[in-house]
């Protein structure tokens, strides 16, 4: 830079990857920033801060836009769509009670799929009042998030209510798989659903199931147990125990309530945040 002409912004770089006008280092932060749940204005935002204003970017927002629109699709490939196609087409021929629904992008491609046949909506109507949606698990070698909807029936033994396959972990997704879902058990919402803390998908059961009761797995959260608690000096002689006893071992609310109270009494945790 020659002495007196002030600061100098580097050029943007050349554009490579699927959408011509956004180079790679700022797909990365839009991909890492939708798989987070923030907001692409933000997003954009940052990309803009970070190379000093707009005129020092080769896109705008809305091509950020069309960028991630485009990603999120099914990673299946031709074969695996053509399949999934196939095997509807082909429930749908043999069983009138199979449900299906395809969520496509702009380009035609697979954004999102939810099935359920009908032994599970059958199931559903007898055995739907409390519903565990799980997105623990990934599906095959494709890593995209595998979405079961999943209750108990008179054995104890789970069952699918419905299952879905999406390409993006985010409120948008999320509510279209629920509303999907919602309308394959025919508008029937159950009691209350239990899922893990994802913020995106806390939003989108609000939407959807404003009048349910929504609650939090207990795997997860007591799975915080040592991160918060570990430090205390009564954790490993007595605390944990009894918190697991408190928790597995109460059968009513009024049970839990008062195990509770003499739990946080004995280990002096009133104040405990």
């Amino acid at each position: 830079m020659e002495k007196g002409k002030g600061k100098e912004h580097a050029s943007p770089i050349t554009p490579l990857g699927t959408n011509p006008s956004i180079y790679p280092s700022a797909q990365r932060v839009l991909d890492t920033n939708d798989e987070a749940g923030i907001r692409l204005n933000k997003s954009f935002a940052a990309l803009v801060q970070e190379v000093g204003g707009f005129e020092n970017l080769s896109f705008n927002e809305k091509n950020c836009h069309n960028y991630i629109d485009k990603e999120r699709y099914l990673q299946l490939g031709k074969s695996g769509a053509k399949a999934i196609l196939q095997y509807f087409a082909r429930m749908q021929y043999k069983n009138d009670g199979f449900f299906s629904n395809i969520d496509h992008d702009d380009d035609g491609r697979l954004k999102n799929v939810l099935w359920a046949d009908a032994r599970s909506r059958t199931a559903y109507k007898y055995f739907g009042d409390v519903v565990t949606f799980d997105m623990t698990y990934l599906a095959n070698r494709y890593g995209m998030p595998f979405a079961p909807f999943v209750g108990i029936n008179h054995h104890h033994q789970s069952i699918f209510f419905g299952i879905g396959l999406i390409s993006n972990e985010d409120t948008e997704i999320f509510a279209w798989l629920f509303q999907t879902w919602l309308n394959c058990i025919d508008g029937e919402a159950p009691k209350a659903i239990i899922t893990d803390q994802d913020r995106a998908m806390k939003n989108a059961i609000a939407l959807v199931f404003p009048n349910i009761g929504h609650r939090y797995c207990l795997w997860y959260i007591l799975k915080k147990v040592p991160e918060k608690l570990g430090s205390h000096h009564a954790y490993k002689t007595g605390l944990k125990t009894n918190l697991l006893k408190c928790v597995y071992d109460s059968q009513t609310i009024g049970e839990f309530e008062n195990n509770w109270d003499v739990l946080i009494t004995m280990y002096n945790l009133q104040e405990n945040a």
